[in-house]
């Protein structure tokens, strides 16, 4: 295998579980805070210190008992509710529908191996994996009637978050929730390759606390994540390299003004330009494919010349920056649809790299797993 491989992490086997652990939780004033996520990228022996030292000041809270946690932040006028838990991942799926975990995209085995032996280091898992699902009934319910209780925890990060915690210690609502989520499958929204890094970690050390790995559960149905594109830019292409490979590809480019590009963004079509000019490129893609597949898998390769690069952007504002007039194009991508991220993971395929973002992802340093808690 390439050293730069992507290649598909393997599958956690159903039921899908959340175990409760012994939350640690900087204080208010560090979550959020830039140096606070500088702390995790510090030499490993370093951090365990720093951490130690920190709880002594009283900045650093470690609960005595485990729990799971409901998790809401409020960001950018966003408010997401989660599950944080420790998620169980001895079992590996055999088949297909067995699948409890669901990776969209690929990672790079040299990264996953780089952040297991960070973790294994610092005996830590420093922030949860992002997941969402479709949340079944009694799920919903009973998270709901833990929102409506009394907050263990309520305060507004450095960052400008707001949060507010519920530890759930109740072992007749742990085993509801447990029932009721069994049968669930999630998509990871961000966190491959530390997922793929929890795995790593598992296969090393199987029966102990790598067997398990510090995860949000999202229901996208009540408060979901933003998924919203990510952009794309050229090098050395030309809105006629564009056309011509749309026309070999069953594709169209068709010039327009600006206004009229962005206006037609959707699931089928990009709004592009050199930087002079503007178009819109449409793509087939039926019912079951993303856009941005039918972009790197058929249009891409059809080029006449280019792309040198690919390089990517979160904002409109960023892509035009980053374009060079007249040597390169910028293609302002359309947000995915959730439910076609899921399909398309369900039936075994990678989406291309950064395709997609999930946003508003919560402050760092909110909820840490201690692996010597076990």
């Amino acid at each position: 295998m390439e050293v730069g491989a992507v290649v598909t992490p393997p599958y956690v086997a159903r039921p899908l579980r959340l175990t409760p652990f012994r939350g640690l939780m900087l204080t208010p004033r560090r979550v959020g805070d830039p140096a606070s996520g500088r702390l995790f990228a510090r030499p490993y022996l370093s951090v365990a210190g720093r951490l130690l030292q920190w709880q002594e000041r009283g900045q650093l809270h470690h609960d005595d008992e485990p729990a799971l946690y409901l998790h809401e932040y409020t960001a950018g006028g966003l408010t997401v509710r989660g599950l944080v838990g420790a998620l169980e991942l001895g079992r590996r799926a055999a088949r297909p529908e067995d699948r409890a975990v669901l990776p969209h995209e690929g990672i790079r085995p040299v990264q996953a191996d780089d952040l297991a032996d960070r973790m294994t280091q610092l005996e830590l898992n420093p922030a949860p994996i992002l997941l969402v699902h479709r949340s079944h009934d009694d799920a919903r319910a009973a998270l709901a009637e833990v929102a409506r209780g009394a907050t263990d925890h309520e305060f507004d990060d450095r960052a400008g978050q707001h949060h507010r915690i519920w530890a759930i210690r109740d072992p007749a609502l742990l085993e509801r929730l447990e029932v009721a989520l069994a049968g669930s499958r999630a998509l990871i929204a961000d966190g491959h390759h530390r997922y793929a890094a929890y795995l790593r970690m598992q296969s090393r050390a199987p029966g102990g606390a790598a067997d398990r790995g510090l995860a949000m559960l999202v229901d996208q149905g009540e408060t979901p994540l933003f998924l919203g594109p990510i952009h794309r830019v050229l090098t050395k292409v030309s809105l006629e390299d564009l056309a011509t490979a749309a026309a070999a590809t069953g594709g169209r480019f068709a010039p327009t003004d600006r206004d009229a590009a962005v206006a037609a963004l959707d699931a089928a079509t990009m709004a592009v330009t050199d930087g002079r000019a503007w178009g819109t490129l449409s793509l087939p893609v039926g019912t079951d494919r993303a856009v941005v597949e039918a972009l790197h898998e058929d249009l891409v390769p059809a080029l006449p010349r280019g792309p040198q690069a690919i390089t990517h952007f979160h904002t409109v504002e960023a892509t035009l920056a980053g374009l060079r007039r007249g040597q390169d194009v910028g293609l302002l991508m359309p947000a995915p649809d959730v439910d076609l991220v899921i399909r398309i993971a369900e039936d075994d395929r990678l989406l291309p790299e950064k395709a997609t973002s999930f946003q508003p992802k919560p402050s760092p340093g909110v909820l840490i797993r201690s692996l010597r808690d076990g």
